[in-house]
């Protein structure tokens, strides 16, 4: 089996390339999988989502430095809607009932062979 990759850009550099899982709902990143968006969401939308979770991000580390508890708090809630409204997390986005592996060892799950056969 293979998968596809998955544009993580970051405001440092260029995009960087993950493996997705054949069934697109997860990229791995070393060794973990990660719940990708919604892929019904329409593109405008998932745009502007995508630009609230960055602006989000950006707040926790300023809060982070400048060791405000408050504003900390206000970021991290901002980025959990962001990424529900992503269907990052929350209720899965699938419908057929499989469960969720957000987060989880991709070695303890049922892509275990998918990932081992990347040879990363």
């Amino acid at each position: 089996m293979s998968g596809t990759c998955a544009d993580a850009r970051s405001e440092a550099g260029p995009a960087m390339k993950y493996p997705v899982t054949p069934d697109g709902r997860y990229f791995a990143v070393r060794g973990r999988l990660w719940r990708m968006a919604d892929p019904s969401l329409p593109p405008e939308r998932r745009e502007v989502l995508t630009r609230e979770l960055m602006a989000a991000r950006r707040a926790v580390g300023t809060a982070l430095r400048s060791e405000d508890e408050e504003a900390l708090k206000v970021a991290r809630a901002a980025v959990d809607k962001a990424k529900r409204a992503l269907g990052e997390r929350g209720p899965v986005w699938w419908t057929d009932g499989a469960p969720d592996m957000n987060r989880k060892k991709v070695k303890d799950t049922p892509y275990a062979a998918w990932y081992a056969g990347l040879n990363l």
